[in-house]
């Protein structure tokens, strides 16, 4: 990873100007400028946060994708959510000696940067945050529960329609959709990982959806044709339209 200087006030962070993030109040946002440190700038591949390993950091997406996975012994893999703008990462760390689960780069990320040992300043200070922190950490489990449905319950093809469904609206609140459209750089690989599948089992259950007239698949990832079908075939209802803290 490559540091690099704090060129981006917390005044002027861009997702502050989005609708779907909560903005702080003066107090909060003078706290948060003391409390960041700096910012990273992270290639596509690259891991942010380690299984196994400790890590001095706590880090929020300014932009691009990233991923949480677990890996076994013998090398398979288990993605177990995505992370967009907004989202915060390391706070596993916080709790626990060190992290349980990995964190990789899905294209090139730009990450805000606190020291961990601070964390405890936001809660005997700033208790609103300390609730948003509470917020994202519960976020986090209702997406888990909803993957963990899928894995259970969900047949393969609905299964891969809900995570693409489930991918594009995180995309299009954290704003990374242009024009009603987002290509998201995910693999079949990626997909597989998360759903649960073989390589070859996903690639025939995404070849549905694309004969479906619901995808489209091309060299930097996948576009949504037809994101209320989708919904429809996964028995999804959607993320709540609220609007969501950030660190």
């Amino acid at each position: 990873m490559e540091k690099s200087l704090p060129t981006t006030k917390c005044r002027a962070c861009p997702l502050r100007h989005s609708e779907y993030f909560r903005d702080f109040n003066p107090d909060q946002l003078a706290f948060m400028s003391d409390f960041k440190s700096g910012e990273l700038n992270v290639a596509a591949g690259t891991s942010i946060l380690t299984e196994g390993f400790r890590n001095a950091n706590l880090f929020t997406i300014q932009s691009g994708w990233a991923f949480r996975s677990k890996t076994l012994p013998d090398g398979r893999r288990q993605i177990m959510n995505f992370m967009v703008p907004g989202d915060l990462l390391g706070l596993q760390g916080s709790m626990f000696d060190e992290m349980q689960h990995t964190v990789e780069a899905l294209s090139a990320v730009r990450l805000c940067v606190f020291e961990r040992r601070r964390l405890a300043e936001i809660y005997t200070q700033h208790p609103t945050l300390a609730f948003d922190i509470t917020w994202l950490a519960a976020q986090e489990e209702r997406i888990l529960d909803e993957n963990l449905l899928s894995v259970g319950r969900r047949s393969a093809l609905e299964r891969a329609a809900y995570l693409l469904a489930f991918l594009y609206q995180r995309g299009k609140n954290a704003g990374m959709v242009g024009d009603g459209r987002m290509t998201m750089p995910i693999t079949q690989q990626h997909v597989a990982d998360t759903l649960g599948l073989s390589i070859v089992h996903t690639n025939k259950t995404l070849r549905k959806l694309a004969d479906r007239k619901l995808v489209r698949w091309g060299e930097r990832g996948y576009e949504i044709l037809d994101e209320a079908r989708l919904m429809e075939l996964s028995g999804w209802e959607g993320l709540p339209e609220i609007e969501r803290p950030f660190l």
